[in-house]
């Protein structure tokens, strides 16, 4: 890299790296948790818990893979498994004929409702207990500044380095 190319402060670089790890790590100690404890899978998990939080506990797949944001084959793919252990079924949408829904089956509600307090309980463990009540309100205000910047249109070119580019910067 030559001085002109844009790069990550070193205050930046070491949040960046933890906030890998974190992706990287958070995602095995839960699913391990969640097989050990009931023999779920964290996506099958993630399906369980938006299927209950909807009306009906259903779902039509296009928005159940817009929700979880996965590509359509891939929650398709993972709606035939858990369809073959019960958990969920498929049903065509009459109301157009094109789409379908997945159902939260009477097996998938008691497999989330065993599996949520295990569940919750790994993530306060894991998660907030490390966290003082101030730092888990500056946690979750970063990362609610996070979501609504990856929410917002991109420009697609880069920023010269040393240009303000975010609130962060006036603030700082």
């Amino acid at each position: 890299m030559n001085s002109t190319t844009p790069w990550l402060s070193e205050a930046e670089q070491r949040a960046w790296r933890s906030w890998l790890s974190v992706n990287a790590q958070l995602p095995t100690v839960l699913h391990r948790q969640l097989q050990r404890d009931s023999g779920l899978s964290l996506q099958d998990f993630e399906v369980l818990v938006h299927l209950t939080e909807t009306t009906d506990n259903r779902s039509r797949v296009a928005d159940l893979a817009q929700a979880l944001q996965w590509e359509r084959s891939r929650l398709s793919h993972h709606i035939k498994r858990m369809e073959a252990r019960g958990l969920v079924l498929r049903e065509e949408c009459l109301e157009d004929g094109r789409g379908a829904w997945v159902v939260l089956t009477e097996p998938g509600l008691t497999a989330i409702e065993n599996a949520a307090p295990s569940h919750a309980q790994t993530v306060e463990e894991r998660v907030f207990d490390p966290l003082s009540k101030r730092e888990l309100d500056g946690f979750s205000r970063a990362v609610d500044k996070v979501l609504f910047h990856l929410n917002q249109p991109v420009s697609g070119t880069l920023v010269p380095s040393g240009t303000k580019t975010s609130p962060r910067e006036e603030i700082a």
